[in-house]
């Protein structure tokens, strides 16, 4: 009788966990379901027999990321203090691939997705015109005009502190600004770092991969400091509400909204998803003029320009919206697992990361997000919405590392901003650094 009553409670406290298992959803899908699908898909990832192919990239991607931005949000030091999800996705994603837990094939094809087959420019053309589109008209006049100054001013300042850095530490005012600022600064490693080692190597007759094998580490560990940052930032807003806009860069008067609720159009999103491509290719074919500028940069402008003047009807903003929704709702997690697979190498940063360099480093990261959120302020921005965008996202990676510092500190609403911040900012340190290199080499 005893061993039944036994079996009895065993059974019984078994049942209360599975039962508090399936409460747990990932996904949107209970966990002991995730669990099976994820078995399943890792399992053919060891063997290397998933397709190699998008459909192989991304659902190993989508497993991954959905996984690691769950437990990211859990684990309570990460959590609060290292950007949660976000950024345990990008980190736990790339020791996976730097380590060779992952085959070689799944890493290899992950990267032939994110960089080859365009997964990242699907991905930001759909987030920056429904954003757009999606925007406060007289927000996006207002600010549009004031944005761009402080984050130009704010890169200024923080370059010349990274100079002052750098003499600290012994570096040098000059090898500090051109070899660690500008780097940081310059938009990432297609539309930043290449042309920036071309234009040091057509200035000193210096090879241009002994430059870029300078350049990386200080435009990844920058991109990582802003990550960090953002996410403190965004949590000191929290306990200082005068100072942060949950999301929104300034006050404005709302527009009154339909109080009818809306649901999922299918038809709708499939017209977002054409719009979002098509105004991506607009960026791309101007970008043909102008080549060192990325087709981003033009793509805002023509997307602002037609919000502002009302060129795009209504039915296909909220089409835009819609669709831009759906793709941050589903594929966030994914693209930050790509990002950790395809483009950090922990090895890499590890490398770099001497006492002197790191000082540097931190010096930029915390002028220019100061200087940003104090200017911002001042012409009528909410500081830490100023302090990402305008101050932290000169820091990153291109459109990748806007994505990580703007999932970490929750606020991927204003990827239209930090795109600018990136993509025009980027393009003033190219022609910054023509000069420059010739005043401080």
């Amino acid at each position: 009788m005893e061993r039944v009553m036994k079996s009895m409670q065993t059974w019984g406290a078994s049942s209360n966990l599975w039962k508090v298992f399936d409460k747990v959803t990932i996904m949107g899908m209970s966990f002991p379901v995730y669990v099976l699908i994820s078995v399943v898909v890792l399992f053919a990832a060891k063997q290397e027999l998933l397709p190699e192919n998008m459909v192989g990239a991304l659902v190993v991607m989508m497993v991954l990321g959905s996984a690691f931005n769950f437990l990211g949000n859990k684990i309570p030091i990460i959590r609060s203090y290292l950007g949660g999800g976000a950024v345990f996705c990008i980190f736990a994603s790339s020791a996976l691939a730097t380590f060779g837990i992952l085959p070689e094939s799944v890493v290899n094809n992950c990267k032939g997705f994110m960089n080859d087959v365009g997964f990242l420019d699907f991905y930001i053309a759909a987030l920056i015109t429904g954003s757009i589109l999606g925007m406060n008209r007289e927000l996006l006049k207002k600010a549009a005009v004031r944005f761009l100054p402080i984050s130009f001013l704010s890169m200024g300042i923080a370059i010349a502190a990274g100079g002052l850095a750098g003499m600290v530490t012994g570096r040098g005012f000059g090898e500090a600004i051109l070899y660690v600022a500008l780097p940081m600064m310059s938009g990432g490693m297609g539309a930043g770092v290449i042309p920036l080692s071309g234009i040091y190597a057509n200035a000193t007759g210096l090879d241009s991969a002994q430059i870029i094998s300078q350049m990386i580490p200080a435009s990844a560990i920058g991109n990582v400091l802003a990550i960090i940052c953002a996410a403190l930032i965004a949590k000191a807003g929290t306990s200082i509400p005068s100072i942060n806009g949950n999301g929104q860069l300034m006050q404005i008067k709302e527009e009154k909204k339909s109080e009818e609720k809306e649901y999922p159009d299918l038809t709708a999103m499939g017209t977002g998803l054409l719009f979002a491509m098509v105004f991506f290719t607009v960026g791309v074919l101007i970008s043909q003029i102008f080549p060192n500028i990325h087709a981003y940069a033009f793509m805002i402008i023509v997307v602002v320009i037609c919000k502002i003047f009302g060129l795009v009807p209504q039915k296909y903003e909220k089409a835009a919206v819609q669709w831009s929704q759906f793709v941050m709702k589903n594929f966030t997690s994914a693209l930050l697992a790509g990002i950790g697979i395809a483009l950090l190498d922990l090895k890499v940063l590890a490398a770099a990361l001497s006492p002197e360099f790191l000082f540097i480093c931190v010096v930029i990261i915390l002028t220019v997000a100061l200087c940003a959120g104090f200017l911002g302020k001042l012409v009528g921005f909410y500081p830490v919405e100023a302090s990402i965008t305008a101050g932290l996202c000169t820091n990153s990676m291109g459109g990748t590392g806007n994505i990580a510092v703007l999932s970490a500190s929750d606020r991927m609403g204003l990827i239209p901003f930090a795109q600018m911040a990136t993509r025009l900012g980027g393009a003033m340190i190219l022609i910054s650094a023509s000069f420059l290199i010739r005043i401080l080499a």
